[in-house]
Order: structure tokens, then C-alpha cells, then sequence
């Protein structure tokens, strides 16, 4: 079992209304023992919005809570199976799976979850995991449909013919390195000049170097083209530093990110928890025209119980000379026992005049948030 209660806020100095949301979301799911090396899961969901001064314009149309002039909070109201598959274990260090599936790849920056929102990105597809090789993870995906987070009643779902691969080498002792291929066909014709074929190479790691002190590291590099009957504009390079240091209780970070564009159009990753990367604000669910640059500082540490962070952003046009605005990240949370959480989330976006528009201006968030894992 899973519930997660969650008051969201969301202020927008555009012609967008304010919105808030309170919603509970309830997971129940069962998974088998193993039957002559087969095993099975299913998983029902439902999200609800709860009281009646809920004004929020979840995206779904004609199904929950669509109130179209206010702010975005992508939370509908519905109940449906979130997944349901059927496993094999019988083959020598590999598990093959068929069905509607959670897949989370890295840090999610190309293929994740969604896991942010209460209605969760799940993939109908055959998946197969393998650990033949020593400190070695082969992973293949097959995905037939996405289904996105705006719920059932919605045409948002992407129809596909997906390839994912995906290989992480651990042997090293000082980091992991991590070759991808993800060759994404949409087979809708509104969504088939979005199809693309992503290469990449990341490598994240730590070393100790004394003095309680260890040294942090990650860098990846990847390469956007179109795939099938993908936009042949497509044609762009994505790259990422980070650096950092874990010291007497903090953890300080400072990154740099490079989604290329040629104000036409930009490197795109469609089935990635977007929510995660470029600020909590969600401005850049879609990569602009011009490309993006962001450059970013964050802070953690622990006290009394309480992990708390900040991150700061700034953010620019890869491509020209557009400063699109900074941000402020900012996040406590804490477990009560193995199966209690309780978090507070808070994002300012403050926007670039030269990126002002009547639809798009400065935006803050907030979030408090319980949940229950059983």
C-alpha cells in the first residue's frame, strides 16, 4: 500500500489564475511468489481531489478537474491499474518481464517515471534485465505505449514502437560508466515527426580523498538525430557537468547543462521526469527553440532528522544571447518510522524581460506533502 496526501500551490504572474490542489492518491498491489519461475504483479491506483475549493486546471479534458483558466497542477482524477505484468526468472541472471511497467533509467533525464505527479508514467512493453558479465547491467525495452500522467479519459498516452538499451559498467571502484541507445517511434501522425534516435555515454562517481571529505563527479555526453519518420531537422548534442564534494554533513554541488538548439528547435527528451531536472517550477518541460544552458549550485545537509537542500539555477539560450531567468529550489523532508514521510517543497521562478510573454512570467510553487508505505 501507498498514500501520499498532497497540498500543492501554485502562483503564476501570467494571465493564468493561482491554483491549489489538494489530492490523495491511494496505491494498492500484490506480487506473487514464484511458480515454476514465473511470477506476476498488478497494481490499482486511484486519485482523488479532495474538498471543494480545489481551482486547478489538471490538463485532462473531460475527465477530473479542467478548469482552463488556471494554472497547470497535472494531477486528473481517476481510478485505473497502474501496472500489471508477468515475470520470468528461469534464465540464468536475467529477468524478463511483459506487461504495464515502471521503468526508471539512470537519473531519469531520458526515460523515467514521472514519479513527481500522483498518476505516474508507465510503459506497456517487454523488458529484459541481465547481470552475465561481471559488475555489468544490460538492460532492453520494447515499449509498445506510454502511458503518461494525465489519466485515461486523455489522448496524452504515446502510441509506439520503442527500442531502449541501456548498459552500466560498475567495476571500477570509482564511478560507473553508462552507454544508452533509445530509438523512440511514435506511430500517431500528430506525434510522428517527435520520433528520434538518442546515443549517449555518462559516466558518476565518487572518491574519498581524505580528511572525511570525498570528491563527486558525473559527465555525459549524447547525441539527439530522427528516427523513422522523425522531423529531419532533428540533429543536436546534450552534454553535462557536475562537480561537488561531500563534507562533515553537506554535500555541495555546482552543474552545467547544454540542451542544444538552433531557434527552430532543441534537443527534446519526451519520456523523461522533467520535474526533476530543470527546476521545480516546471518552465522547461519542453526544451525552447533557442536550446538551454543551465547552470546550477546546491546545498545539503541533515538536521535533527530533517534532509534539507537548495538549489539555485540560472538559465540561458544555449543558442543567441536570451537570459531566461534563475530560479530557487528548496525542499525538507522527513521519515517518521520505516513508513512515514512528510515533506515541504518550494520553487521561485523569476523570469528574463526578454523572455516575458502575457502567457508566460514569474511562477512560485509550493508543496506539503504526507505519505504512507506499507
Amino acid at each position: 500500500m501507498d498514500v501520499r496526501l498532497r497540498y500543492e500551490d501554485v502562483s503564476d504572474d501570467s494571465t493564468n489564475k493561482d491554483a491549489d490542489a489538494t489530492t490523495l492518491r491511494t496505491r494498492l498491489g500484490y506480487k506473487t511468489g514464484s511458480f515454476m519461475d514465473f511470477d506476476a504483479y498488478v497494481e490499482a491506483e486511484n486519485v482523488v481531489a479532495l474538498g471543494s475549493d480545489n481551482d486547478y486546471n489538471s490538463t485532462a479534458n473531460g475527465w477530473g478537474n479542467n478548469n482552463a483558466g488556471y494554472a497547470v497542477i497535472a494531477d486528473p482524477e481517476g481510478t485505473e491499474i497502474n501496472r500489471y505484468w508477468l515475470g520470468y526468472n528461469g534464465l540464468a541472471d536475467t529477468v524478463v518481464r511483459v506487461g504495464r511497467q515502471r521503468i526508471k533509467l539512470d537519473n531519469d533525464r531520458f526515460i523515467g517515471n514521472v514519479g513527481w505527479r500522483q498518476n505516474e508514467q508507465t510503459y506497456d512493453s517487454f523488458t529484459l534485465t541481465n547481470k552475465s558479465l561481471p559488475d555489468t547491467t544490460a538492460f532492453y525495452a520494447y515499449i509498445a505505449n506510454v502511458n503518461r500522467i494525465f489519466g485515461n479519459g486523455t489522448n496524452g498516452d504515446y502510441d509506439m514502437g520503442s527500442h531502449l538499451i541501456n548498459v552500466r559498467y560498475e567495476g571500477f571502484g570509482f564511478g560507473k560508466i553508462t552507454a544508452y541507445g533509445y530509438f523512440l517511434d511514435f506511430d500517431k501522425p500528430s506525434q510522428q515527426a517527435m520520433s528520434q534516435q538518442t546515443l549517449g555515454l555518462r559516466f558518476k562517481g565518487a572518491t574519498d580523498v581524505g580528511g572525511g571529505v570525498k570528491l563527486l563527479y558525473t559527465a555525459e555526453y549524447a547525441q539527439q538525430d530522427d528516427y523513422k519518420d522523425g522531423a529531419n531537422t532533428i540533429d543536436y548534442d546534450y552534454g553535462l557537468l557536475k562537480l561537488g564534494a561531500s563534507f562533515a554533513g553537506f554535500t555541495v554541488e555546482a552543474g552545467y547543462e547544454e540542451l542544444e538548439g538552433d531557434n527552430s528547435g532543441a534537443f527534446q527528451t519526451p519520456l523523461a521526469t522533467l520535474h526533476g531536472q530543470n527546476g521545480w517550477a516546471d518552465m522547461f518541460l519542453t526544451t525552447p527553440n533557442g536550446g538551454l544552458e543551465d547552470m546550477s549550485l546546491s546545498l545539503c545537509t541533515k538536521v535533527g532528522g530533517v534532509k534539507l537542500k537548495a538549489i539555485y539555477h540560472d538559465y540561458e539560450a544555449e543558442s543567441g544571447s536570451t537570459d531566461y531567468g534563475d530560479e530557487w529550489n528548496l525542499v525538507a523532508v522527513t521519515k517518521f518510522g520505516k513508513h512515514y514521510t512528510v515533506l515541504a517543497k518550494y520553487a521561485a521562478f523569476d523570469i528574463d524581460n526578454d523572455w516575458k510573454t502575457s502567457t508566460r512570467d514569474d511562477r512560485d510553487k509550493f508543496w506539503l506533502q504526507a505519505g504512507f508505505k506499507f
